[in-house]
């Protein structure tokens, strides 16, 4: 496995402005949810807002997956 070029205080920039782009098996580690039923939520309209790449890979803003994070825990 390479290690990632990017530096670290770049990468803690990143997530001190919510611009961190979240993989999509980081967002579902996190949320503990199966890649399935995540995707059924997006269907519906119901999961964290999602980026898709142009090779088709989806990421999820920190930012974005907070803020859904506040609204779960209304419902």
């Amino acid at each position: 496995m390479r290690k990632s070029t990017r530096s670290t205080s770049a990468t803690s920039a990143a997530a001190k402005n919510g611009n961190q782009r979240l993989k999509l098996p980081e967002v579902l580690e996190e949320i503990d949810m199966s890649r399935s039923a995540f995707y059924r939520m997006r269907a519906r309209g119901k999961a964290p807002k999602c980026v898709k790449l142009p090779n088709g890979q989806i990421r999820v803003r920190r930012a974005d997956l907070d803020a859904w994070w506040e609204t779960q825990a209304s419902v």
